[in-house]
């Protein structure tokens, strides 16, 4: 068994997406693999009203999560307990109980303590633009990068466990080039979406902030069925479901990340494959 370890600090049931490929080829190379879940992504969409209802879906959505996580062999998950805080300009954006509106320091706190309890080789998180500019994705970018730092500091968080200090934090992204022509393709195939509006060109990473792309096709047929756990949020009729598959497997057969803070990559091109580059 591997004595390497990851960590994913996302916002909602789902989100383990961005990096399902990294996290099922970690787990089959024997990595610790580990997912903190900010919300139960209350006030995401119904894609049939059999499945759930607004008051039960964030309890829907926790159980399609842990199914999607045990296709990736996701061994430990963690819930923070905020509430979803909602597509932009909504009410919920404000609630008391919403991660947009935690109180830093406590939440920081609770990130904290589940990085010092899972003791993390590398975390990922979003980007600071939160990949398409959700709060919640902003959020917790903010607790993970807080967090990396202060899990480490023993005058920090004394009643959290021991500290420890992860040794790389990632962020999991998109090259704005990728995404320039990804828009491309919606309008070409007329596909209209709620990201139509979004302007890419200020959203993830610049390509040169890419740092780490893995090529994970291998695990494009685990990807897929993890995705498919995911009911609630597979409209029959979504954007995704009308492009074409090679669009498809040209997206999903590679993941790209950002090293943000932590131990330097070497140097070489086998480097910019791996996350665990000159830490095996």
């Amino acid at each position: 068994m591997s004595q390497l370890s990851i960590l994913g600090l996302l916002a909602h049931p789902d989100d383990e997406q961005v990096m399902s490929g990294v996290f099922a080829k970690s787990a089959a190379e024997g990595i610790k693999t580990g997912l903190l879940c900010a919300t139960r992504g209350e006030y995401g969409e119904i894609s049939d009203p059999s499945l759930a209802t607004p008051d039960n879906l964030g309890k829907v959505r926790e159980n399609e999560l842990r199914a999607a996580g045990a296709v990736l062999g996701i061994k430990y998950l963690y819930f923070l307990d905020y509430k979803d805080s909602g597509w932009f300009d909504k009410p919920e954006n404000s609630a008391a109980d919403s991660l947009n509106m935690a109180e830093t320091g406590k939440a920081t706190g609770k990130v904290v303590e589940v990085i010092r309890a899972f003791k993390p080789t590398v975390i990922v998180t979003f980007d600071p633009t939160g990949g398409y500019g959700h709060l919640d994705h902003v959020k917790i970018y903010q607790l993970a990068m807080r967090a990396f730092s202060e899990a480490a500091d023993p005058q920090k968080y004394t009643e959290a466990g021991e500290p420890w200090q992860a040794e790389r934090i990632y962020f999991s992204s998109f090259p704005r080039s990728q995404m320039a022509r990804f828009t491309e393709i919606m309008q070409e195939q007329e596909v209209e979406s709620s990201f139509s509006a979004l302007d890419f060109s200020k959203l993830g990473l610049a390509d040169d902030q890419i740092t780490n792309v893995i090529d994970v096709r291998e695990w494009v047929p685990t990807k897929e069925k993890s995705l498919s756990c995911h009911r609630t949020q597979m409209a029959p009729d979504s954007p995704f479901s009308r492009l074409p598959k090679e669009v498809l497997m040209e997206l999903r057969s590679k993941e790209h990340y950002g090293l943000a803070e932590g131990t330097p990559l070497p140097d070489t091109e086998e480097a910019r494959g791996d996350l665990f580059a000159g830490l095996r």
